[in-house]
């Protein structure tokens, strides 16, 4: 069993960084994988980055590219989205989640680990 509890979220302005963390509590193997989603009012759950906790093998959605990054801290057994050059439509519920497996994984149907999710609202 894997438990996952995010934290981070608030309030910032356009422009502006936010470090979402999610905690990972139970085994870690060397298998684990890890990905952030963002649900929006009205909107599909969608992927945003993924890690492959082995390797650190890192993968992007494009909307992200170049101003999220995905890390993780073994030692802490804590997972990272860095969030540079925010902007209004990254405004979401954003949700840590796990899975098993040696690939990559970008679906939310692929994960049966999920945190409660926590708020990111950007301000124009």
């Amino acid at each position: 069993q894997v438990q996952l509890v995010e934290s981070g979220g608030r309030l910032v302005q356009a422009g502006g960084s936010l470090r979402l963390s999610c905690a990972v509590s139970g085994r870690i193997f060397s298998t684990y994988y890890m990905g952030w989603f963002r649900q929006a009012p009205g909107k599909e759950r969608e992927f945003v980055a993924s890690i492959r906790w082995s390797d650190g093998t890192t993968y992007y959605a494009d909307s992200v590219k170049g101003r999220f990054t995905i890390s993780r801290d073994n030692v802490r057994r804590t997972g990272y989205l860095q969030m540079n050059s925010l902007k209004p439509e990254d405004t979401a519920v954003y949700y840590c989640a796990g899975r098993l497996g040696n690939g990559y994984y970008t679906s939310v149907t692929e994960y049966p680990y999920w945190g409660q999710g926590t708020q990111v609202t950007v301000s124009s």
